[in-house]
């Protein structure tokens, strides 16, 4: 789970888990929103991909990734357990979050 949170901790990788979690990209498609070099963004794919939050499939010289949802609900409820959080306050902050 380490590698996870990890993985987690970092705001570009977050924004990777966002757009993913929306539709399944391309590694160029996914390089689009964000200004770093190819081997920056390259580096984060292989830290979401050694925590399998992500799976990439690779076509020819194309690879789309995926988000790995299971593992990120995993960790999700790990945390919730770990500090013995009340699910429903954790439904009820997002909804205030969100409003």
């Amino acid at each position: 789970m380490n590698k996870v949170y990890r993985a987690l901790a970092d705001p570009t990788r977050r924004k990777i888990l966002e757009l993913l979690r929306q539709r399944d990209h391309t590694a160029g498609e996914l390089a689009e929103h964000f200004s770093f070099a190819k081997p920056t963004l390259s580096r984060h794919f292989a830290v979401l991909k050694e925590a399998d939050l992500i799976d990439g499939e690779k076509s020819g010289t194309v690879i789309t990734y995926k988000l790995n949802m299971s593992v990120l609900e995993e960790a999700l409820l790990g945390l919730i357990n770990n500090f013995q959080i009340e699910p429903e306050a954790v439904v009820k902050y997002g909804k205030e979050k969100r409003s």
